[in-house]
């Protein structure tokens, strides 16, 4: 709706000098002489006054400002909303389990995307529901998918029977368990931690459904200096 403001000046009459003496309006404190005047004169220096309407309109212009701000805040509010709950999550490393890969307190953002679209491949990282206690979240590498066949001999890893490839674990992080061999049901998947021999996993609570599986874990944003696209 559009505002009309009121700007017409009002003018008053004329009013007449007072005996004996003239008056003159200016814009300046300079002297002004008059022509003709006898007898002293009286110099008064005019202020214009702000309109009425211009105060008000600067008032509303402020209260606009103002508004436009807080729906911008809001809106931010929202959308970050919608990011968090269908597209990413922002999550905290608790513990040790998938060191040197992810350190204690290390801050990651998780697609929870990605999987909606396709399934989870070997060598993901991923955050997921721990299945022995869901209102618990684990960060692991997927190891292996339904149908293959995992096998642990000496802390080595084989997936049908082929060695795993797995050289992100350092040889003092490795374990020397033996486990399997198992074949990975439909819909499930074989996660471990990087940390093999501090971890709790599918060697311990089995495979994971793939409804646990929250996301993929895409980047790590801190510490800053170890900032790192997965």
């Amino acid at each position: 709706m559009s505002e009309h403001a009121d700007t017409s000046d009002s003018i008053p009459e004329a009013l007449p000098d007072p005996p004996g003496q003239s008056v003159a309006w200016a814009t300046d404190a300079e002297p002004v002489a008059i022509a003709g005047a006898s007898g002293p004169f009286i110099e008064a220096v005019g202020v214009a006054a702000e309109p009425e309407s211009e105060r008000i309109s600067a008032w509303r212009r402020a209260g606009h400002e103002i508004l436009a701000g807080v729906q911008t805040l809001v809106s931010a509010a929202v959308y970050a909303t919608l990011i968090v709950t269908f597209g990413f999550q922002v999550a905290r490393v608790d513990g040790l389990s998938m060191a040197p890969t992810l350190e204690d307190h290390d801050r990651l953002i998780v697609n929870k995307l990605v999987y909606e679209l396709g399934d989870p491949r070997p060598g993901d990282i991923v955050m997921l529901y721990y299945p022995l206690n869901p209102e618990k979240m684990f960060v692991k590498r997927v190891i292996a998918r339904e149908g293959d066949t995992v096998r642990i001999v000496d802390g080595r890893v084989y997936v049908n029977d082929i060695p795993l490839h797995d050289d992100y674990v350092p040889v003092e992080f490795r374990s020397h368990d033996d486990w399997g061999p198992q074949v990975v049901q439909q819909g499930y998947y074989f996660v471990m931690g990087d940390h093999r021999n501090n971890s709790s996993d599918s060697r311990h609570w089995g495979p994971v459904p793939k409804k646990y599986i929250v996301g993929k874990v895409k980047v790590r944003w801190w510490p800053l200096q170890d900032a790192r696209i997965f």
